[in-house]
């Protein structure tokens, strides 16, 4: 059983997602540690990109005030390999950024050095899945999962891309950006039962989850959920002073799916 795999094992995965560097790369780490520590079962790690598409306008600003910080990769991957060796961070870690961060770093080195810090998968949701060949090949010779996202405009494409997955599926809840929504309409159950007639690799909901109510009903609908602007904004209302309301938000949606 692959790492990612493991953490959905006879649970309900809850999968937080944070911009690295926002506010700063200290703080960032001080957030995966106490996520952790609170229940998270696979944590998500932003990195920054100038032109993030898929990202509302939370993200957004949370990539920009990182790139106007200074962040680049390479202290994001050192904070990865510190999490792994100084402070004993387990659990899987996984990468969201876009296909041009990974061309300009250089996509063999890039996921070699994924391999070396101890990251488990990647996401790129700006690479449409007929051309994931270009980065597949290079993921798979270094044990990295590439993440395929299944939106609900995939339609029929669903379970050609649930066949080929690796690690887990991202189950997009809503057309447009990431960013907290007041209702879910979209019949993500049907989407997710087409996924597990075709794979038995692990589905989780993300995009506009905010609320324990609205995890519980994607948590019966999937196998975890992916929360990503609710905590966004608060590492924006409380900047280097959000690790413990962050931790406290995590601990009770955690508790909700459970």
């Amino acid at each position: 059983m692959s790492k990612i795999k493991e953490a959905f094992h006879n649970k309900k995965a809850f999968i937080p997602f944070i911009t690295c560097g926002d506010p700063d790369i200290e703080t960032t780490k001080k957030l995966v540690k106490e996520m952790v520590k609170n229940g998270a079962d696979l944590v998500e790690l932003g990195i920054p990109f100038s032109d993030p598409t898929a990202e509302g306008p939370t993200i957004q600003g949370a990539n920009l005030r990182a790139l106007n910080g200074g962040i680049n990769k390479d202290k994001i991957f050192n904070m990865v390999r510190e999490l792994r060796t100084e402070d004993g961070i387990s659990i899987p870690l996984v990468f969201m950024t876009y296909a041009n961060v990974v061309f300009s770093y250089g996509a063999e080195r890039f996921f070699k050095t994924c391999q070396e810090i101890g990251i488990d998968g990647v996401i790129l949701p700006d690479l449409p899945f007929e051309e994931k060949g270009e980065f597949e090949d290079i993921s798979e010779s270094y044990g990295i999962d590439l993440i395929s996202l299944v939106a609900p405009t995939s339609a029929g494409r669903i379970a050609m891309i649930a066949k080929e997955a690796k690690g887990f599926i991202y189950i997009v809840s809503s057309l447009g950006v990431t960013g907290t929504r007041s209702a879910i309409t979209t019949d993500v159950a049907s989407i997710v039962r087409v996924v597990k007639e075709n794979t038995d690799v692990p589905c989780a909901i993300g995009f506009g989850i905010s609320t324990p109510e609205q995890a519980v009903k994607m948590a019966e609908a999937s196998d975890g959920v992916i929360v990503g602007s609710a905590i966004v904004k608060i590492v924006e209302k409380y900047g280097r002073d959000s690790v413990k309301p962050v931790g406290e938000f995590v601990h009770n949606m955690k508790s909700a799916i459970s």
